[in-house]
């Protein structure tokens, strides 16, 4: 599989697993894997995305809590594709930057 067709199988995964988690309303996915190139972790194979998602499940929660929603979202994704995740998370109705 070249570069390009796992990059977007990755997407694909993280896009179904948050999906099917979290009830978005908005979710963005960038493969940022090329920022790190030379990182160790970038010898593993696996990526490194930023997601930037609004759910109604944010409603009232801190930000650690969001995280770990969406860690738990990405589950076993961790482990066998994503090396970093960036999470910019926001419930419907606050400011997005």
């Amino acid at each position: 599989m070249n570069d390009s067709a796992l990059t977007a199988s990755r997407l694909k995964r993280i896009r179904q697993a948050i999906d099917s988690s979290l009830n978005t309303e908005f979710l963005e996915i960038t493969d940022e894997s090329h920022l790190h190139a030379g990182h160790s972790g970038a010898r593993t194979g696996m990526g490194h995305f930023h997601v930037k998602i609004i759910a109604q499940q944010f409603f009232g929660q801190s930000l650690i809590k969001r995280h770990r929603l969406v860690y738990a979202a990405v589950g076993d994704l961790m482990e066998t594709d994503i090396h970093a995740l960036g999470i910019d998370a926001f419930a419907p109705g606050e400011p997005v930057d």
